[in-house]
């Protein structure tokens, strides 16, 4: 079996952050989903499990940080195309996120990056691998 990511992140209220990454398309595994735990599939062999803060806070062994104030992480995932890219964070942007930073295109490889209703840092971009400048 291929392995597998799970990116674990707290959130305040898991039925919001559902309803938020639901409109820009993911999909959720009801098997392990609950009121404190949201299973969101980014694609077969990777998922990000969104639980509320209480639950979150079983699995850390420190003080959860508040994403608001300070950056742990910037989960970066690909879109098929440029134009998916815009939809996405147009569409998260539309729901209540915020911009982390402005928008890159190095012709080759383009990207945008939000803070989710949670203060978690996004990225979503798109690359041409045979634009790939050579080194």
């Amino acid at each position: 079996m291929e392995p597998m990511l799970f990116v674990n992140l707290p959130v305040v209220d898991v039925a919001r952050a559902r309803a938020f990454f639901g409109r820009l398309g993911f999909s959720f595994d009801a098997v392990f989903c609950d009121q404190n735990t949201a299973c969101m599939r980014v694609n077969r062999q990777t998922m990000v499990v969104l639980h509320a803060r209480s639950r979150f806070a079983g699995y850390a062994a420190t003080p959860i940080c508040d994403p608001g104030q300070a950056r742990e992480t910037v989960v970066a995932f690909s879109a098929s195309t440029r134009q998916d890219v815009d939809v996405c964070v147009d569409g998260a942007l539309a729901g209540g996120a915020t911009v982390l930073r402005e928008p890159e295109d190095l012709g080759f490889m383009y990207s945008r990056s939000f803070c989710d209703l949670d203060g978690h840092a996004w990225e979503v971009v798109w690359m041409d691998g045979s634009r790939i400048p050579a080194c």
